[in-house]
């Protein structure tokens, strides 16, 4: 796939004794502003305030973010050491509950962590090895997003029309994105082709960050409302749906941003196939279904003071769920770097699981 210039997400600066850089997506689309962490609690809040969002990135943050400061603990014991690191990793699972990038990301830094200790301690060593880790997760997040886009860009075809919803792109990995990769690699290609995005309420991912970004990037997309998109499939205007994934459960059942289940409902009716894409790092084999899934509970003042205005009566209860799950029904397959899952089954996925990568 050929490079982007495309400001870096997330990345660590200097050596071990650094720290991760950011952007902090609060601010866009009218803001391009770093945010610089220092701490493993400025990581924590970068990731609970959606300053740094999406399952592939929050699982790279993570991977950084439990290294931040832990070269001022270099003259400690090993077991003070190690103390200090699980406390840190400890903390950030806490930050945010559904995306299972997050709770990947860290078990595989520990497995680094206990890989590294069980010979002679030295702390320098040690951090540079954890720190090699990290940044093998965000290249390897590169790659897979790569691979997506190839597997998926057939899926695209020319003067067709694409709905989104949310923000699956390179704002929520370190490059490419999942969804918006297979638009990417397709408008690389040659293809011509309207995309859609859904604003995607509350906090407006898809009318802040994706159209932002696909704007960035040369693409032609629309904004819509997130309840216009029955009518514009109902126009004929969108041919393929296709979004991202926080978390997969065994049998496929994926958990979403809010609304992405009423999209495939919508889509079913319509008769247009709808698509999710994530690497495999989001599928969480432990859940046997969606039901099992861990949904994140926000702020009510998300909706009743968006963006600092009140739009909401004094008293008024609100129920404020991040996520839904889509049963894996309603998917036409599952984009992943190793192909495309269908149907979207559990022996399918499985098979998936078993298969090496080529990326």
């Amino acid at each position: 796939m050929a490079q982007q210039s495309f400001p870096r997400t997330i990345e660590w600066i200097g050596g071990i004794d650094g720290f991760v850089r950011l952007i902090d997506q609060t601010r866009l689309p009218t803001e391009l502003t770093y945010r610089d962490c220092h701490t493993v609690e400025d990581v924590w809040e970068a990731i609970r305030a959606l300053r740094i969002r999406g399952a592939p990135a929050i699982g790279i943050a993570a991977a950084m973010g439990v290294l931040v400061g832990m070269h001022q603990h270099l003259g400690e014991s090993q077991v003070h050491f190690v103390e200090r690191f699980r406390t840190s990793a400890a903390h950030l699972r806490t930050s945010r509950p559904t995306a299972v990038n997050l709770f990947w990301a860290l078990e595989r830094m520990e497995r680094c962590l206990d890989g590294a200790v069980r010979g002679d301690f030295s702390g320098e060593r040690l951090l540079s090895r954890l720190l090699a880790e990290a940044q093998a997760i965000a290249e390897e997040d590169r790659r897979v997003c790569q691979a997506i886009g190839d597997h998926g860009a057939h899926l695209i075809r020319d003067g067709c029309g694409v709905l989104t919803h949310c923000n699956a792109g390179s704002l929520a990995t370190t490059d490419y994105g999942t969804a918006l990769a297979i638009l990417y690699r397709a408008a690389e290609q040659g293809k011509r082709f309207q995309v859609y995005a859904d604003e995607t309420r509350p906090l407006l991912q898809g009318a802040r960050l994706t159209t932002w970004e696909l704007q960035q990037r040369g693409l032609d997309v629309t904004l819509i409302c997130d309840n216009m998109a029955a009518q514009v499939m109902k126009e004929g205007r969108v041919q393929v749906a296709v979004v991202g994934a926080d978390r997969i459960a065994a049998n496929g059942d994926t958990a979403n941003k809010i609304g992405t289940y009423g999209v495939a409902v919508l889509a079913r009716a319509h008769g247009i196939p709808f698509y999710v894409a994530a690497p495999r790092s989001t599928f969480d084999m432990s859940l046997s279904n969606g039901s099992k899934i861990p949904i994140e509970q926000r702020d009510a003042r998300e909706i009743t003071h968006g963006f600092g205005k009140q739009t909401v009566p004094d008293g008024v209860k609100v129920y404020n769920p991040a996520f839904d799950v889509t049963p894996a029904d309603l998917i036409e397959g599952l984009i992943t770097e190793v192909g495309i899952i269908a149907p979207v089954k559990e022996n399918t996925i499985r098979q998936a699981m078993a298969k090496e990568r080529r990326c």
